[in-house]
């Protein structure tokens, strides 16, 4: 099969660029390796939306979080996203660190970002009761946010796919070779046979490389290593909504050793996250380890004291895309004409994420690639959230759909009409946690321990065998089969 571009790899950053090139009359694919979009390092970080005050000015993280930032207010409306602009701290505790929040505030004026405030001890206090008392300034970023990094990952692969980009899942190449223009698009010099571990193959006269911790293996398929991905593993805890009041923003601490430190932090759902540490890995380990997580608590107590670690109903981790150079690395590669990484995408690579599609665009545009408009263009996503609606809507709702009114999900009220219409949707959900991303269901208190059944049994009714239903990624299988047969 011939195509104009090959996305490769469907986390934020390959789901942004998707949504992008849909607005225009190109045949794309997106190439991904698991069973279901976001399964990698967008579903597994702290989901904020920096401001843009850290990046050093003139890099790419710079500009994109920048304009990220600023184009995450209109997408996430119109794509029906759950974000939350709260704003952020970076909290001092000594005159060192008062030094430290001073030059942040200047990095962020020369990085053009708005609405930066350097607050006393006093306006700190007032704003986060539950901080520290030996908090003595912090740097007040009113346009961060938070979002559900997943969602808006799954939000911008769903548009993409209504505007007919083919989106080909358990697709792990490990095979690129360039042909001969004449066997893709004669029009265009390049052109490249894409081929997976199963010996699928697609052709393109266009590659993204948007690979996350594995973008260095997907280059040196093609050209000669010029990065390498340095992975490191961050550990958090995930608390009950009991402790939802904690605090109100994003509590950072002053950057160290390359991170920018511990955080406590609302989410978009009403959970508080803490953490994470940082800690050289391999790229699958998502291991969580007793010493992680004991050092993310002795450092939140820090900027929390009074945080109660006994609220965690779950701990993970997720890994990022360090990489030797210090900066995204977003390029054509010079021995590859029409190949371009999208690689080394770590934080704030989600707060740049809504502004990664034009990047690729304009990149695309130079190496080539002609673009028309599409006459007719879907550009919004709506999601019908039960939990959310007023008493009368979920009352005329469940009288014309009753399956809205049989909760399976209790702890965050989801319904089994929300889970059909996950099924109904532009990517049909493979799995429990598939489920668990669309919908919030075994998002809460027992974390799927009384949902996980029913929503088993609804997977079972979609037309999945039961001994082909996973927890998540493939081969992660629930039901080996039935007792009689065992």
């Amino acid at each position: 099969m011939n195509y104009d571009v090959a996305i490769i790899g469907c986390g934020v950053t390959g789901a942004a660029v998707a949504y992008e090139l849909s607005k225009y009359n190109l045949k794309t694919v997106v190439l991904e390796a698991e069973n279901d979009v976001a399964c990698g390092t967008t579903k597994a970080n702290s989901g904020i939306m920096h401001a843009g005050y850290d990046p050093k000015p003139g890099t790419l993280m710079a500009r994109l979080n920048r304009i990220g930032n600023k184009e995450a207010h209109e997408i996430c409306k119109k794509l029906d996203v759950k974000v939350s602009w709260c704003g952020s701290f970076v909290c001092a505790f000594d005159e060192n660190d008062d030094k430290t929040v001073r030059a942040l505030y200047e990095r962020g004026l020369e990085n053009q970002i708005p609405d930066l405030e350097i607050l006393n001890s006093n306006a700190v206090h007032s704003l986060e009761k539950n901080l520290s008392e030996n908090v003595t300034s912090a740097l007040y970023a009113k346009t961060a946010g938070v979002v559900s990094p997943w969602e808006l990952a799954l939000a911008f692969a769903e548009v993409a796919v209504l505007n007919q980009v083919e989106l080909k899942r358990n697709f792990r190449v490990n095979k690129i070779t360039k042909i001969d223009k004449a066997e893709c698009n004669p029009q265009y010099e390049s052109a490249y046979c894409i081929t997976s571990e199963k010996g699928e193959s697609v052709n393109a006269s266009f590659v993204i490389n948007a690979a996350g911790v594995y973008a260095d293996d997907i280059h040196s398929l093609i050209s000669k290593p010029r990065y390498e991905i340095k992975p490191s593993r961050g550990q958090y805890y995930l608390l009950d909504h009991e402790a939802r009041d904690l605090v109100s923003h994003v509590i950072f601490q002053c950057p160290s050793n390359g991170t920018k430190g511990i955080l406590v932090s609302p989410t978009c759902h009403g959970n508080i996250i803490v953490g994470p540490d940082a800690v050289a890995t391999e790229k699958d380990d998502l291991a969580v380890t007793r010493e992680g997580l004991q050092q993310v608590a002795e450092l939140a107590k820090k900027s929390v004291p009074s945080i109660n670690l006994g609220l965690s109903i779950r701990n993970f981790s997720g890994v990022r895309a360090n990489s030797t150079v210090d900066d995204f690395i977003i390029e054509e590669v010079p021995e590859a004409k029409g190949f371009i990484d999208f690689a080394g995408i770590k934080s704030p690579g989600l707060s740049a994420a809504c502004a990664m599609g034009a990047e690729a665009l304009s990149l695309l545009e130079k190496a080539g690639l002609h673009i028309e408009s599409k006459k007719t263009f879907i550009d919004e996503r709506h999601h019908i959230r039960f939990a959310e609606l007023t008493p009368s809507e979920k009352a005329e709702l469940t009288k014309s759909n009753p399956s809205y009114g049989r909760v399976i999900c209790r702890c965050e009220t989801i319904t089994e009409g929300e889970i059909i219409a996950a099924f109904n949707s532009p990517i049909k959900p493979v799995s429990v946690d598939g489920i668990k991303r669309r919908t919030n269901a075994g998002m809460g208190r027992c974390q799927g321990g009384f949902c996980s059944p029913r929503v088993i049994d609804l997977l079972i009714k979609s037309g999945i065998p039961p001994q082909e239903i996973t927890q998540d990624k493939t081969g992660s299988k629930i039901l080996l089969g039935s007792m009689e047969e065992l």
